[in-house]
């Protein structure tokens, strides 16, 4: 019998529920239950055929001994070699160079030089930068967050260039980036599972943690949302991930990819509501059990971005191969979360 782990940290909801429905569905040829580790030797496996990981990404202990587990042939949710390389404005260029569109973006050096560096360490950065040209290029308001975070971890929201500067000198050894603000007619929230099942959430960011799911009016068009689901799944095609989210923004019709790099994404019922909670836990479920029947000890049983694929074919990233045909505005609809508002008293 397959096992089919869950590697997690604090959430609760989430985990229990996928174990039990995986143990539901899987019949007899597979068993799912919570990642056990006594001890980690060299080359040696878990036992997992399949784990899905929600929590090395805070646990460096974890993310070694998930790359030595898929090493050994175990196929790992998500992928922590790629996951290890991964940053948020890697993604924006990449993002660009795939025809998705992004805010403007620019990196920003640490205020502070790291540990064990000098002068002499940045012999090849400009003093000063060419700040005037990068705040013409984002604009303000902007955003500036850091360069690979996550969970709204040192966001600041800027007004003005002095704005910037004052806020950049409490930011310390954090590599930065400058972020052009999408102010936003609409907002969505999607779920990726195995670079083809698309859960698109309408979604509020300005509203409190708990009401951000609450929406009262539809999207605005059926168009809208196969352009969303179409961005949704070549995002994550040539990312490489098997679980993420992607998140957004609507300017003027044009949908801006704000955030997508979150391999452990949010999937806790309190904050993303029941049904979106079912939604999560059916497709996490089904596509573990997938990728377990595939699974081959042994070899390596990860998932690899088309970046990757074509970096290392020596191909071009964008171009010789067919391009998937759009998702139908009428399939991309049926994978909305729309809440529908409420009747006009009379």
């Amino acid at each position: 019998m397959k096992k089919i782990g869950i590697l997690f940290g604090r959430e609760r909801s989430f985990p229990e529920a996928f174990v039990k429905r995986v143990n539901e569905i899987a019949g007899k040829e597979f068993k799912a239950e919570f990642v056990n580790i006594d001890r980690i030797f060299q080359a040696e496996p878990l036992d997992y055929a399949v784990i899905i990981d929600r929590i090395s990404q805070d646990v460096p202990f974890y993310r070694s001994a998930l790359k030595n587990a898929a090493i050994t042939g175990t196929a790992v949710i998500n992928n922590p070699f790629w996951w290890s390389a991964d940053e948020k404005f890697f993604n924006n260029a990449l993002a660009i160079k795939i025809g998705v569109p992004v805010p403007k973006t620019a990196l920003i050096p640490s205020y502070e030089q790291p540990d064990d560096t000098t002068d002499a360490s940045f012999s090849n950065l400009a003093f000063p930068l060419d700040w005037d040209g990068i705040f013409e290029y984002t604009g303000f308001p902007a955003y500036m967050k850091p360069f690979d975070g996550g969970g709204w971890k040192e966001v600041y929201k800027l007004h003005d260039k002095e704005d910037f500067f004052d806020k950049h000198s409490q930011t310390k050894q954090t590599v930065m980036m400058l972020q052009e603000e999408i102010i936003f007619d609409e907002y969505f929230r999607c779920y990726c599972i195995g670079g083809k099942y698309v859960k698109i959430m309408q979604y509020e960011p300005r509203n409190p943690f708990h009401l951000r799911y609450q929406v009262d009016t539809p999207p605005s068009s059926e168009k809208l949302l196969a352009t969303i689901h179409d961005y949704v799944l070549k995002l994550n095609k040539y990312l490489g991930y098997d679980f993420n989210t992607v998140e957004f923004a609507v300017r003027d019709g044009i949908p801006y990819a704000i955030d997508f790099c979150n391999p452990a994404p949010d999937a806790e019922v309190t904050s993303v509501g029941q049904e979106n909670f079912d939604w999560v836990v059916e497709h996490a479920a089904l596509y573990a059990i997938e990728r377990a029947k595939a699974q081959v000890d042994g070899q390596d049983n990860l998932t690899w971005g088309e970046y990757v694929k074509t970096s290392s074919s020596g191909l071009p990233l964008v171009g010789k191969t067919a391009a998937k045909k759009p998702a139908s505005a009428k399939a991309a609809a049926k994978s909305t979360t729309v809440k529908k508002a409420p009747a006009k008293k009379k």
